[in-house]
């Protein structure tokens, strides 16, 4: 589950260790932007020893590596090793430099004795080009589960400016889910950079949940409530979606494909809805054993 993805700078251990407490779904160590040219080697070793004793539950534990080829290799190897699940490369646009850091994770898993194919990819797109080629990034290598978008980047690429509705963004989120669902992952969306402006966070949050994203990027721990919030089904969601299951499961014991609930027809497409719904009820507690829900306070 990746509601929220929670980056915390690699140079600042207080910060990185704080990740062992803080409720998001996954973690973002990250040892590019956050972190200053003379800091890069240091930032790279305590993040792998964070990786290595920290104790960070069952998250995913996702590391931002330098776009620098020199820096790369080094921040690759060195936090897989340590631990990593998922590695994020900056400024994606297209398949080559993905296809290249898969054949560099092949050697090092096999090198380490890891699982073939464990670590994943979560390409961040943040230029005009890595929207143009994000479908091919998408489907780069089966280590790609999912792409994240970067918009503060993108806009400064795109010649924009941005603005607290992010409306200046939406045709690039709009072709980032579609890229990403064409192929069969998971779309992440941009920050929200006011980490005092609550209100605002929750409301883009839930423009990009209506738009298709599975989850959202944040840069503040106070991010994350709103963020749950936004990205986490409702009772009322909960219950509907319970009833369509029951309903449908009726309807093909009668041998029915599509049935009516509340004067709508529900077909396929709707109970798959409902299932995705439920799939996150589930992971977050909302709903136990024989269809209940659970009180979400």
């Amino acid at each position: 589950m990746r509601r929220s993805l929670l980056f915390l700078p690699g140079n600042q251990a207080s910060l990185v260790q704080n990740g062992t407490v803080l409720p998001a779904d996954a973690l973002i160590f990250d040892l590019e932007d956050a972190v200053a040219a003379d800091e890069k080697d240091s930032a790279r070793n305590l993040v792998a020893s964070a990786l290595r004793h920290l104790d960070f539950g069952d998250r995913e534990k996702i590391v931002r590596i330098n776009d620098d080829r020199n820096l790369r290799e080094k921040d690759i190897r060195a936090v897989v090793l340590a631990g990593a699940d998922t590695i994020m490369p900056p400024k994606t646009a297209g398949s080559a430099l993905l296809r290249e850091i898969d054949d560099l994770l092949d050697k090092i898993e096999r090198e380490a004795g890891i699982e073939p194919g464990r670590i994943k990819l979560m390409p961040l797109l943040e230029t005009a080009a890595g929207i143009e080629f994000a479908y091919e990034s998408a489907c780069a290598t089966g280590r790609v589960v999912a792409l994240a978008l970067g918009g503060e980047d993108l806009a400064v690429d795109l010649g924009c400016s941005r603005s607290r509705e992010g409306k200046e963004l939406l045709y690039s989120r709009q072709r980032l889910i579609i890229a990403a669902r064409a192929a069969g992952i998971e779309a992440i969306d941009t920050p929200f950079t006011d980490a005092h402006d609550k209100a605002g966070l929750l409301e883009d949050a839930l423009l990009a949940k209506s738009l298709g994203f599975s989850g959202k990027l944040a840069i503040s721990p106070q991010h994350l409530k709103g963020i749950h919030q936004a990205f986490t089904p409702t009772g009322a969601e909960i219950e509907y979606a319970l009833e369509v299951i029951k309903a449908m499961e009726a309807g093909l014991r009668s041998g029915i494909a599509a049935v009516s609930l509340r004067g709508k027809m529900i077909d396929k497409p709707v109970v798959e809805q409902a299932e995705k719904t439920l799939e996150i009820a589930r992971a977050v507690g909302l709903l136990i054993e024989a269809g209940e829900v659970a009180d979400a306070e």
